[in-house]
């Protein structure tokens, strides 16, 4: 697996905002490690995608504070994160186009 990871030239990690931020931090050191750069993760294109209005991540027995805290938004590393929205809804736009 980590061939794998030495390899890849982009990551997507879909629903990403149903995950600790603590998954990040980890995926960030884990690519640093395996991929031998001291780049931010490890060097590769990481594309986090998401709804940033669904469900806060799961936190066992934790109150709704412990929920936000453990948020992606509350990482360290998302002040570098370049945000980009689809203005586009991809699937109406085609679906147009095939009744045309």
């Amino acid at each position: 697996m980590a061939q794998v990871f030495r390899e890849a030239k982009m990551i997507v990690w879909d629903e990403c905002t149903m995950a600790h931020k603590r998954g990040i931090k980890a995926l960030n050191r884990m690519l640093k490690d395996i991929r031998g750069h001291n780049q931010l993760v490890g060097g590769v294109t990481v594309l986090l995608a998401c709804d940033f209005r669904q469900i806060l991540p799961v936190v066992l027995r934790g109150a709704r504070a412990d929920k936000v805290k453990a948020y992606l938004k509350s990482s360290i590393l998302w002040s570098i994160v370049k945000i980009l929205s689809l203005r586009i809804n991809m699937h109406v736009y085609l679906q147009r186009d095939l009744r045309a």
